[in-house]
């Protein structure tokens, strides 16, 4: 049997579930860090991620057992994802894709991310963020494999060991 891999909104018995493949998928830049206790910050943000009242969207991949596969969030606008003013940005951005890694290689990043796109032009907005770290190479690679475009425009420093960059996708 063809396993299918189908998109859908998260609920509520399905939080606890999708915050473990989001931890199980970060667990990949654990060296990374200069420190563990940084790690573990940056992972305990993560852990709470679901709970957060600003998200606007919560998708979930799910194979044919509707076991969870893989998880982003979408916000309606910078200051709802980043809690910040800057940089400023009136579209919807994907935050915190996810893939559990026994399950890459599937897709199914690729197609969390077609949903958020066709969810943005439902929205009526011109365009798609999301923000990414340089440690992240392989999402970097799919994200300009996928048609996201740098824009340096609405990169920042998050500290003086983190550069975030910005990627957007231009809706047509």
């Amino acid at each position: 049997m063809e396993n299918i891999i189908t998109i859908s909104n998260l609920s509520e018995e399905e939080k606890d579930a999708t915050r473990e493949v989001l931890l199980s998928s970060y667990q990949q830049y654990k060296n990374s860090y200069k420190t563990i206790e940084e790690f573990n910050e940056y992972m305990s943000h993560i852990e709470v991620s679901l709970d957060n009242p600003y998200i606007d969207r919560v998708l979930v991949a799910k194979d044919n057992d509707n076991q969870i596969l893989g998880t982003l969030q979408i916000y309606l606008n910078s200051e709802d994802a980043y809690g910040r003013s800057e940089p400023t940005i009136h579209a919807p951005i994907v935050r915190l894709l996810g893939v559990h890694p026994a399950a890459r290689g599937k897709g199914i990043a690729r197609k969390l991310l077609q949903e958020s796109i066709d969810y943005a032009k439902q929205k009526g907005s011109p365009s798609l963020y999301l923000h990414t770290g340089e440690i992240m190479k392989d999402a970097i690679r799919l994200y300009e494999r996928f048609g996201f475009k740098r824009d340096h425009s609405k990169e920042f420093q998050k500290n003086e060991d983190v550069f975030v960059r910005c990627y957007r996708f231009d809706i047509d």
